[in-house]
């Protein structure tokens, strides 16, 4: 259940594009994104899914272009990238392997 624009967002949201499909589902503590998220685009494909603490990424995150292909997969800490990570282009072939230290 989504409360109104000015209230600070807090437990489980789901919003909606304009075309009905789903732009993101999460929990909010506190009007910062907590726990488990997808987001998606306007088409319906998923644009990306991880985790949150305290509004910034954590953990194992991967992200896809628009026609469904992988577009990233790595690990963040405290929102930053960190450790070893693989960029693809989107028809699916391996960009760039990169490894971040924070």
């Amino acid at each position: 259940m989504n409360k109104e624009i000015n209230d600070n967002r807090e437990g489980y949201w789901e919003v909606y594009w304009d075309n009905g499909q789903l732009n993101y589902k999460g929990n909010f503590i506190n009007d910062k994104r907590e726990g488990y998220w997808e987001e998606y685009y306007f088409n319906g494909q998923l644009c990306c899914k991880g985790n949150y603490i305290n509004g910034n990424r954590v953990g194992y995150w991967e992200g896809y272009w628009s026609n469904g292909n992988l577009h990233y997969k790595g690990n963040y800490i405290n929102g930053e990238r960190d450790g070893y990570w693989e960029i693809y282009y989107t028809d699916g072939k391996l960009r760039v392997k990169e490894y971040y230290i924070i």
